[in-house]
C-alpha cells in the first residue's frame, strides 16, 4: 500500500514540475487511450479464462443487479439532497 501511495506522490510531484511543458497539455489524451488499451487487453484476458466464461452468466447477472442498485442508490441520495438544500424556487433554504 505504501508502494501505491508512493508513487502516486511521485506522479503528483512531477506533474507540479513539468506542468509548463507543452506536450504536458495532451496527457489527457494518453491517458485515454492507455485506458481504452487496457480495457482492451483485460477483455482479452477475460475471454481466454474458461472459467470465467463457464460463469459469465451468473457473473453477468449478480453484476447487473449491483449496478442498479448502485444507480438508484445514487439518484435517491441525490434527489434527497437536492430536496433538502433548495427550495422550488432554486433559492438555499
Amino acid at each position: 500500500m505504501l508502494n501505491i501511495f508512493l508513487v502516486i506522490l511521485s506522479g503528483v510531484a512531477t506533474g507540479y514540475t513539468v506542468r509548463k511543458v507543452p506536450f504536458v497539455k495532451h496527457a489527457g489524451s494518453v491517458i485515454t487511450l492507455v485506458i481504452a488499451l487496457l480495457l482492451f487487453f483485460m477483455g482479452v484476458s477475460v475471454g481466454t479464462n474458461d472459467q470465467v466464461l463457464a460463469t459469465f452468466s451468473t457473473i453477468g447477472i449478480e453484476a447487473l443487479i449491483i449496478t442498479i442498485g448502485g444507480t438508484s442508490g445514487t439518484l435517491l441520495c441525490a434527489w434527497l439532497l437536492y430536496s433538502t438544500l433548495f427550495k422550488k424556487g432554486g433559492e438555499k433554504s
